[in-house]
């Protein structure tokens, strides 16, 4: 039998690679909006990012999602990013 094959996605925090469904996609839009993306399915140029605070700061201090994301993110957006990666946190 044949054994489904499981999407691996890097982290641009620690740069580690695991399972798509353990990680976060923050996501460009088509319109130049970044958000986090809940279901890993909309429309726009994404990133994976742990489901940890620390990941999210090395992905900022590195620039790496700025990267990923292809622009400059700002300052209230990575805010907004803080709480909603706390709140995950929390949960």
């Amino acid at each position: 039998m044949k054994t489904k094959k499981i999407p691996l996605r890097k982290c641009v925090g620690c740069q580690e690679r695991k399972e798509k469904k353990e990680l976060i996609r923050v996501l460009r839009t088509p319109e130049g909006e970044v958000v986090l993306d809940a279901t890993g399915r909309a429309n726009g140029r994404g990133a994976y990012l742990c489901r940890s605070g620390a990941c999210l700061q090395k992905a900022i201090r590195n620039k790496g999602l700025a990267r990923s994301l292809e622009q400059e993110i700002p300052d209230n957006v990575l805010e907004a990013l803080q709480r909603e990666m706390k709140s995950l946190e929390d949960a």
